[in-house]
């Protein structure tokens, strides 16, 4: 019997195969859903971010908005103060899982024109973010 040696592969061999954990970004600022535009604007500015995970009363994650997206809210004719972010927001089922690999990520963000995918943990909470590079 030989013995063989292997060596482990470079997380960085194959970036496709690397999963999302691997290579997600901090999650950033989260807040309720009950929170209006105008203070999620705020909490944007005073955190110079673009983007806020948002969250349902339990801490599960619900969607991601971002600046644009709020903005084009509040400049609309249709909005009022008692806009909530959970009024707003959109595709709810676009998040992925931290073992996703990156080539599977990769292609579920293009399909879904998404640049920013939210990565949920088991409990439904971000754990980080994974973002398109351009």
């Amino acid at each position: 019997m030989t013995l063989v040696q292997t060596q482990p592969r470079p997380a960085d061999a194959d970036p496709a195969h690397r999963t999302a954990v691997e290579v997600m970004d901090a999650a950033g600022p989260q807040v309720c859903d009950d929170m209006s535009v105008e203070v999620a604007l705020a909490v944007m500015a005073a955190a110079r971010t673009a983007r806020l995970v948002v969250c349902d009363q339990d801490g599960q994650c619900t969607g991601l908005v971002t600046r644009t997206e709020l903005a084009a809210v509040r400049d609309s004719s249709d909005y009022t103060d008692r806009v909530r972010l959970r009024d707003i927001l959109g595709d709810h089922g676009s998040f992925t899982s931290p073992v996703t690999t990156m080539a599977e990520a990769e292609h579920a963000m293009r399909s879904r024109r998404l640049g920013v995918l939210p990565v949920l943990d088991e409990q439904g909470s971000a754990a980080g973010l994974l973002a398109l590079s351009r």
